[in-house]
């Protein structure tokens, strides 16, 4: 038999063969095997956040969180939960979870998607030059070239001189 692990990567694996339904119903099945465990709220509020629910995403989230989730998971969810709350137009906290949580660990391996998050949540709350900003300070780094001048245009851009 595999492993409760092994059988949530599995349905995730079929998600996109299967009705959000029979997605639900699955993963249900497979967080009640586990009732009050973070890894299992967290997968329950992912299964509900892709399948259209994101309120119940969202206090899923918030509970895995509470009741202990660690990384790797936790950074992943935080993602996650604060896509959902921009979603939800909930902007400002969106932004806040994602800086308190990856400003602390810029290299983070997922830094970089979060500021893309922080960016959406940005441009979706009608602060579009702020949200290029964040895109540009993200991806400066990544470049063979035009570093200088590209951290330049982000603090015209930052300060209102362009």
């Amino acid at each position: 038999m595999s492993s409760w692990n092994e059988q949530v990567d599995a349905l995730w694996g079929q998600a996109d063969q299967i009705s959000d339904a029979e997605l639900l119903a699955q993963m249900r099945a497979l967080a009640s095997e586990r009732p009050n465990d973070p890894l299992a709220l967290a997968e329950l509020g992912g299964a509900h956040d892709s399948t259209g629910h994101p309120v119940e995403a969202a206090n899923l989230y918030q509970r895995a969180v509470e009741a202990g989730l660690s990384d790797p998971k936790l950074s992943q969810v935080v993602i996650q939960h604060a896509s959902t709350l921009r979603n939800l137009g909930r902007h400002d906290e969106s932004i806040a979870m994602l800086r308190d949580h990856y400003d602390a660990q810029p290299d983070h391996e997922l830094a970089g998607a979060a500021s893309v998050f922080v960016a959406l949540a940005l441009a979706t709350s009608a602060r579009e030059r702020e949200a290029v900003v964040e895109l540009l300070r993200t991806v400066e780094p990544t470049l063979p070239r035009y570093n200088r001048s590209i951290r330049a245009y982000a603090d015209a851009l930052e300060a209102g001189e362009i």
